[in-house]
């Protein structure tokens, strides 16, 4: 039988490759439906993750994988559950309230007033939609930064090195929203900011379950 911290790794890990493969499958998914051209997408990139939510399952499937896992997730204590769980209803919440026009996929798709699961108002979806987001990736940082650091780091070398790893993470999860709000601009922007958002989700997941940087056992 699994003893439970295992049995939590393997958790973490699942966490964490959902993260890492959501933004390149969302990819495939939006460029093998323009490429069939049923749909008649105009451009074979998405300007978002979020906009390849008409077009394809993926992010629906993984997000809300993903998402129940996270409010499930026990951890050690009810920061992390409280955490956790918020995080997880806030990416659902991404899935239920679809984000803005881009790409112009409303269009192609005949889509004017509603939209989403419960086909709420295209006016007041992307509000939901990106204020979800946006403390979906704050909960996923603090939770990295302050909470996987907790525990004697300086007593364990790797985990003062798994330390290091969940804070450059969380930090790129920030910079990364940052660069949604700063005056740069470059060829789809938010889905390149979403991908290394959640690149960094991924990473601090998978050291966290110990993919690498594991504590050393003595013989």
């Amino acid at each position: 039988m699994l003893s439970k911290e295992l049995w939590m790794n393997r958790i973490r890990n699942l966490v964490g490759l959902l993260g890492m493969i959501l933004p390149w499958f969302c990819l495939l998914g939006y460029y093998l439906t323009y490429a069939n051209g049923t749909v008649g997408l105009t451009e074979p990139f998405p300007d978002s993750m979020s906009i390849t939510y008409f077009v394809t399952p993926v992010l629906s499937m993984v997000l809300t994988a993903a998402s129940i896992v996270l409010i499930t997730y026990v951890g050690y204590d009810w920061r992390d559950r409280l955490v956790n769980s918020l995080s997880g209803v806030f990416g659902i919440l991404i899935v239920l309230f679809p984000c803005a026009d881009s790409n112009g996929v409303y269009e192609t798709m005949n889509i004017t007033a509603t939209a989403g699961y419960f086909q709420t108002p295209v006016t007041i979806n992307p509000h939901i939609h990106n204020i979800s987001a946006v403390l979906f990736f704050l909960l996923l940082a603090f939770n990295s930064f302050f909470l996987f650091t907790l525990g004697n780091g300086e007593a364990n070398p790797q985990k003062k090195k798994r330390n290091i790893v969940y804070k450059v993470c969380a930090i790129g999860m920030v910079v990364a929203l940052l660069f949604m709000v700063l005056p740069v601009n470059f060829p789809h922007k938010t889905f390149w900011v979403e991908a290394v958002a959640l690149s960094f989700f991924g990473v601090s997941w998978l050291t966290k379950g110990e993919i690498w940087l594991k504590d050393k056992t003595e013989d």
